[in-house]
């Protein structure tokens, strides 16, 4: 039978993680820290949240994002024109950095989500679910949708005195987004997801 071990991330104390029920949490023996958290019914939650994350993430960059009227004129913008308008500004850096972290980053932490727990939900093993899982831990703290929404509260306050902001459905649909995504990373169980692709490969 397989051992699983894991390593305190203060101390450096390898040790054995018994059987926990849902929302234990496994400290380390040494100096107390906190190894791990065990989460109720993970992958049915990762992959419920994920899912919606999913639907709204195809509205936030399909439907208007932002209008606005001015001397009669109406003018309404995606979320990905947006970022094209940043970049033909000249300010190359602010749409790269747009880009990787309010599209790219959340698309690939989704796709990478239901890759591996869609198989593990039904007892199977995605190929390179190993190296997409450790993706998504180094792609997480890219993820700053929060940041961009707070952006865009900010542009509203200081257009609203030049121009009539009229918020798009994808504005709402970004905002649920945000907490959608939050709840599926939260609703991870690394350990159980490390667990199981250990288990179904010696199986």
């Amino acid at each position: 039978m397989v051992k699983h071990r894991i390593a305190c991330q203060h101390c450096d104390l390898v040790q054995s993680i018994p059987q926990l029920p849902d929302r234990a949490t496994a400290l380390c023996v040494r100096c107390g820290s906190v190894l791990f958290r065990a989460r109720a019914d993970s992958i049915n939650n990762t992959i419920a949240w994920t899912v919606a994350g999913a639907v709204l993430f195809m509205v936030a960059i399909n439907f208007p994002f932002l209008g606005m009227k001015t001397n009669g004129l109406e003018r309404h913008t995606a979320l990905l024109t947006g970022i094209q308008e940043i970049y033909r500004q000249g300010m190359v850096g602010l749409a790269i950095l747009v880009m990787l972290t309010c599209v790219l980053a959340p698309m690939i932490q989704m796709t990478g989500l239901l890759y591996v727990f869609l198989p593990l939900k039904f007892n199977r093993k995605a190929h390179f679910s190993a190296v997409v899982f450790r993706l998504f831990q180094h792609i997480q703290p890219w993820s700053m949708m929060e940041v961009f929404m707070l952006g865009i509260l900010v542009a509203l306050v200081k257009l609203g005195n030049m121009a009539t902001i009229v918020p798009g459905v994808a504005v709402f649909a970004f905002a649920v987004l945000i907490f959608c995504l939050a709840f599926a990373i939260s609703s991870v169980d690394a350990h159980l997801v490390w667990k199981r692709l250990e288990r179904i490969g010696h199986d």
